[in-house]
C-alpha cells in the first residue's frame, strides 16, 4: 500500500539539492529586485540559510566518497548553521524581536554542533548521532515555533507559515521516537517511515518557503501603507502648523515695516523680539520635519560607535544654559558613574536636545530641570525631569506619534508640534532602545530612554 514511500534516499538528498537551490535562487532574486532595505537583511539570512542547507546536502550526499569527518561532521555542522540563519530571519518577522532572541538561536546551535561532534569523536552509533541531530534541530526551532504562535497578531499567512514550523517540530519528535524503538544502523536508512518523514520534510521545506515570501510581502505592503498614512499626516504638519509661525512672521514684519515711523524704540524692540521668536519656531519646526523626512527615506546614516554618554549629556546641557537662565530655570546633570554606550553621536545629540528644550519650555520660571542617568541590566537609562505643568493622559497618549496632534503650550506660550518627541521615539528605536514619560498634570514630567550598553 505504501511501496511509493520505499524511494531510493540518495534520490531524496537529490530533490534536496534541487529544492534549497531552487529557493536560493528565488529568494536572492526577491531581495534583489523587489524587497526594501528593511526586508533585505531578513531575506538575506534566510537566503544564507538555504544555501548553507545545499551545501550541507552535498556533502551528506557524498558520504561513502569524501572522508567521513566532512561527509558527517562539517555536513551537520553546515546545516545546523544553516538552521540557525533561517531561526534568526523569522526571529526577525517578529513585532517583539531583540538581539537578545538571536544570541539564544546562535547559542543553542553551537551547543548542538558540539554535541554532535563529541558523538561522533567518541565513535558512537549512527543511530545515537541521528537522535542528536534530530534533537538539536528540534531545540533550534522551537524558540521561534512558540513565539510565532504566541505573539498577537495572527493572520492566514503568520498562522500557515507557523503551522509549517510546528508541523517539522512534530516530524522531528516523530524522528526521535521512531529511531529510539527501532535502532537505525545506516546513514541511508531504506523504509516506509524514512520515506514519509524524508517527502513530507521535502514539502514542508518548499511550503515554508512560500509561507516566507508572503509574511514579507505582507510586511512590506503594511509599511507602504503606514508611509502613506504617514506622508499625509506630515503634508497636514506642514500645512497647519508650519503656516502658523509664518504667518505669524510675516504679519510682524509687515507691520514693522509700514509703521515703523511710528513706534518708539521699546516698541521696536519688543515686535522685533517677537519675530526672532516667531522665526525661531519656524526654523525649529522645519530642522524637525527634515530630519523626520530623511529618517522615513532612510537619507540618514546609523553609524553606531563607543561614545561617553557623561560627556554628551554634558555638552548639552551646557548648550541648554541659556534658554534656563531666561527663565531662571536650575539645570543640573547627576550621574554617579561613567556610561559608555554604542550609539550614533548626532542621532543621542539630538534626543537630549529636544528632551531638554521642551523641558524647560514647560516649565515656570524658579523651576528646576534635571537629567540623570544608570546603568540598568546591560543598558544605560537617562532621564530628565521638570518641575513644569505636567501633562494629561490625554496628551501622554498621543505622545511619539505622528497621528497624535499634540497641541499644549509652553509656560511663555510657546508653540510645539510634537515633531521633535517624534523624532526622539525614531532615533531611540534605531538604537533598539525605549522611550516613554511619566507624568501627572500639575506635577512635572519625567522623560526616559534606554540605549544599549
Amino acid at each position: 500500500m505504501f511501496q511509493f514511500l520505499l524511494i531510493d534516499p540518495k534520490t531524496v538528498f537529490q530533490l534536496y539539492f534541487l529544492g534549497n537551490l531552487f529557493v536560493c535562487i528565488l529568494i536572492f532574486s526577491y531581495s534583489f529586485s523587489y524587497a526594501t532595505s528593511d526586508s533585505k537583511k531578513i531575506l538575506n539570512w534566510f537566503g544564507y540559510g538555504k544555501l548553507l542547507l545545499t551545501i550541507g546536502w552535498i556533502f551528506l550526499f557524498l558520504r561513502n566518497i569524501i572522508p567521513d569527518f566532512i561527509s558527517i561532521n562539517i555536513a551537520n555542522s553546515i546545516v545546523f548553521s544553516s538552521c540557525c540563519y533561517e531561526t534568526m530571519a523569522v526571529l526577525s518577522m517578529l513585532k517583539t524581536k531583540s538581539k537578545q532572541s538571536i544570541k539564544i538561536q546562535i547559542g543553542i546551535t553551537i551547543t548542538a554542533i558540539i554535541a554532535f561532534n563529541i558523538a561522533t569523536f567518541l565513535e558512537s552509533t549512527i543511530n545515537t548521532r541521528v537522535l542528536i541531530a534530530a534533537i538539536g534541530l528540534f531545540a533550534i526551532y522551537l524558540r521561534p515555533t512558540i513565539k510565532y504562535f504566541t505573539e498577537r497578531g495572527h493572520n492566514f499567512f503568520r498562522f500557515f507559515y507557523g503551522f509549517c514550523f510546528a508541523a517539522f517540530e512534530i516530524l522531528l519528535v516523530l524522528r526521535v521516537v521512531f529511531n529510539y524503538f527501532n535502532p537505525q544502523k545506516s546513514f541511508f536508512a531504506h523504509g516506509i517511515f524514512d520515506g514519509f518523514y524524508n517527502i513530507s520534510l521535502f514539502l514542508l521545506s518548499l511550503t515554508s518557503t512560500v509561507g516566507f515570501l508572503l509574511l514579507i510581502k505582507e510586511k512590506q505592503d503594511l509599511k507602504i501603507k503606514k508611509l502613506l498614512k504617514d506622508r499625509n499626516q506630515f503634508f497636514s504638519i506642514i500645512a497647519h502648523d508650519l503656516r502658523g509661525p509664518l504667518g505669524g512672521s510675516v504679519g510682524l514684519s509687515e507691520i514693522l515695516a509700514e509703521n515703523f515711523d511710528e513706534y518708539s524704540n521699546e516698541e521696536i524692540k519688543e515686535i522685533s523680539q517677537m519675530l526672532h521668536q516667531s522665526s525661531k519656531n519656524s526654523y525649529k519646526l522645519l530642522e524637525n520635519l527634515l530630519d523626520w523626512s530623511q529618517v522615513q527615506t532612510g537619507m540618514i546614516e546609523f553609524s553606531p560607535r563607543k561614545i561617553g554618554l557623561n560627556a554628551l549629556i554634558k555638552e548639552n546641557v551646557e548648550f541648554n544654559k541659556n534658554a534656563a537662565l531666561n527663565k531662571n530655570i536650575t539645570l543640573l546633570f547627576e550621574s554617579a558613574e561613567f556610561i559608555e554606550v554604542q550609539a550614533d553621536k548626532n542621532m543621542i545629540d539630538t534626543i537630549v536636545r529636544n528632551l531638554l528644550t521642551n523641558a524647560i519650555k514647560f516649565t515656570k520660571k524658579d523651576g528646576e530641570v534635571t537629567v540623570r542617568m544608570e546603568k540598568q541590566t546591560q543598558r544605560a537609562v537617562v532621564s530628565i525631569t521638570d518641575t513644569g505643568v505636567g501633562i494629561s493622559d490625554e496628551i501622554k497618549a498621543k505622545l511619539f506619534k505622528i497621528n497624535g496632534k499634540v497641541t499644549q503650550r509652553g509656560t511663555e506660550d510657546e508653540i510645539g508640534t510634537g515633531l521633535g518627541l517624534l523624532l526622539c521615539s525614531e532615533f531611540v528605536k534605531k538604537h533598539d532602545g525605549e522611550i516613554w514619560a511619566e507624568s501627572e498634570l500639575g506635577k512635572g514630567s519625567t522623560f526616559k530612554f534606554t540605549l544599549p550598553l
